[in-house]
């Protein structure tokens, strides 16, 4: 059973732990074009983890050369807390050659079990999938690019029918790209591309470079730059600025406007400098109050010393004393 809001869907898999079979089926659901399913081996896949994939369920309908970059995640609920205790989130390529995507090692089928982890309530596990369709590509024309940018996965037999397995690996999915505004950038950076068009949309009209190769290369340089900016002053070196410059320098002549970058530049220099003084009056602090520390330290013994002196005095004189 599986029930829907907007693009997450829910799928709660009844009787879990008496379940004998080799995998079993959510329903599909529609998000975007596509139906979408989960599919789930409650012994897991050759392992001893519960094994859970992400699938276009109406693979076979979509037009030839289909291919799609999605992200989505995977969530497999606590139920006894409104938190998710075991999560999967990726971007990945859906096509014709790798209809699915997933984790065969999602979690140890002993913790799932465990009745203290909460997991398994009255024998339910309940499962969250969210999905989100980035980019869609249609039918391809098949040019050299096309095909390039639409790379094979290959395929496994699973219990006894043709399986996705765990589809693209973290350096296959380091190489996929795609085109923002005529750049070519990973995957894992379009997000940050298209948020920098948006607030500068004339950040590139006055590029030059036509090579595709130099392009990639520049919106890399930037992209650098910018992460360079936001690494904590603590970590920042000031042969880091200096790079930074020179960095800044590269992508202005490239073509790029960059004013705005400029002025956070020297924003975080200025940060660095008063960051700079404030470590020197810190020390200076800090000097300055263990010498107090010190100086109480020594005057508290002086004060046990003349208490003790005043004690003496006071004390009255005994009898054999007075004699």
């Amino acid at each position: 059973m599986a029930m829907q809001v907007g693009k997450k869907f829910s799928w709660v898999i009844k009787d879990f732990s008496s379940l004998q079979c080799a995998f079993c089926y959510s329903d599909s659901i529609l998000i975007g074009d596509c139906k979408w399913r989960l599919r789930a081996y409650p012994k897991g896949y050759k392992v001893d983890y519960f094994s859970l994939y992400l699938e276009v369920a109406d693979s076979e309908s979509l037009p030839y050369g289909w291919k799609k970059c999605v992200k989505f995640r995977l969530s497999i609920v606590k139920q006894v807390s409104p938190v998710y205790s075991v999560l999967e989130e990726t971007h990945v390529w859906f096509d014709e050659k790798a209809t699915g995507w997933g984790r065969s090692s999602m979690i140890p089928l002993t913790k799932l079990h465990d009745e203290k982890e909460g997991l398994l309530v009255n024998g339910d596990l309940v499962i969250v999938a969210e999905v989100d369709v980035l980019e869609v590509i249609g039918t391809l024309d098949g040019s050299e690019e096309s095909k390039e940018s639409c790379r094979p996965v290959k395929k496994s037999k699973h219990g006894g029918g043709e399986e996705s397995i765990d589809l693209l690996k973290e350096a296959h999915l380091g190489k996929e790209t795609m085109d923002v505004n005529g750049f070519k950038v990973l995957v894992s950076q379009v997000e940050s591309v298209r948020r920098i068009f948006e607030m500068h949309p004339d950040i590139a009209v006055e590029f030059r470079a036509k090579n595709q190769h130099l392009r990639n290369a520049c919106m890399s340089f930037l992209l650098s730059l910018m992460e360079t900016l936001c690494v904590s002053l603590q970590e920042l070196s000031n042969e880091d600025l200096v790079e930074a410059d020179v960095a800044l320098t590269y992508v202005r002549d490239a073509g790029f406007k960059v004013d705005w970058l400029e002025k956070k530049l020297e924003i975080v220099k200025e940060k660095k400098e008063k960051e700079k003084c404030s470590l020197v009056r810190l020390e200076e602090m800090k000097d300055s109050l263990l010498k107090l520390k010190q100086q109480c330290s020594d005057l508290d013994a002086l004060v046990e010393k003349e208490e003790a002196e005043l004690s003496a005095i006071r004390a009255p004189l005994s009898f054999d004393d007075v004699l």
